[in-house]
């Protein structure tokens, strides 16, 4: 009896933090192709899975839609609809899932069954059958807490060096070695800044006329960023000699 108490408390803890983390959010993106399929819009299911969502009070938007400007300045105010399925014999399962900006699970599903032998009807149903969870669960947006996260996180660096160093400097100037890591994109009216994990600001990219191609400045060093080969390239001069640099960024 204690063991099954224990998990029942367990679970109303998880469950009331995915809870209140929902509340966070007004939008959320749903791809035009789910990664466990082919096409896009496969059985139907992104159009489904948008239908559901605004059933429940979100405000939706496909990945190919214009944006409102608030969303399209900062998408990280914004979930991500995900399916996840499980392979099995005469059963289809699929599970919804929400995700924040930097992959983090804010809400999963149940598994979503289905016994349908027809792919069509059995994506459907399981899907449906997933939701019932999220339709069930409290959610009530919140428009403030997002806003003292993301208030509080632009201040924790700044908190951190007035208490730690005397040096008159507030936020170290970003180096070469910021840029290593992961780097989520922003976009802005001319093209993206580059954010790490503090958060903070490492580079800026500037659209020009060529797709895939950008003017990198504000950083630690001023060159071009560009798209090889499905990766990243950030090039440079430094000590008059050129360097290429890979970036690993999430757009």
């Amino acid at each position: 009896m204690k063991v099954i108490a224990l998990f029942i408390s367990v679970f109303i803890t998880v469950a009331g933090y995915a809870q209140n983390s929902l509340n966070n959010y007004k939008y959320v993106l749903v791809p035009e192709k789910f990664e466990i399929f082919k096409t896009e819009n496969q059985y139907g299911l992104n159009t489904l899975t948008k239908m559901l969502l605004e059933d429940k009070g979100f405000t939706v938007f496909m990945a190919n839609e214009e944006l409102p400007p608030q969303l399209a300045a900062n998408k990280c105010n914004a979930l991500k609809a995900d399916l996840v399925d499980k392979k099995g014999f005469f059963v289809t399962t699929v599970t919804l899932v929400l995700k924040d900006c930097q992959g983090n699970i804010v809400f999963k599903g149940k598994d979503g069954k289905s016994r349908e032998k027809e792919w069509q009807a059995a994506y459907d149903e399981a899907l449906r059958d997933s939701y019932t969870a999220l339709k069930s669960a409290p959610y009530s947006y919140d428009s403030t807490a997002l806003q003292q996260q993301v208030a509080v996180a632009q201040q924790q660096p700044t908190q951190q060096v007035q208490t730690t160093a005397p040096a008159p400097a507030a936020q170290p100037q970003a180096t070469l070695a910021d840029i290593t890591g992961m780097l989520y994109a922003q976009a802005t009216a001319n093209g993206y800044q580059l954010i790490d994990t503090a958060p903070k600001k490492v580079l800026t990219l500037l659209k020009t006329s060529l797709p895939d191609q950008y003017i990198a400045e504000g950083g630690p060093a001023g060159g071009i960023v560009f798209k090889k080969n499905e990766e990243w390239i950030f090039e440079y001069y430094k000590d008059n000699k050129l360097v290429s640099q890979k970036l690993n960024i999430k757009f």
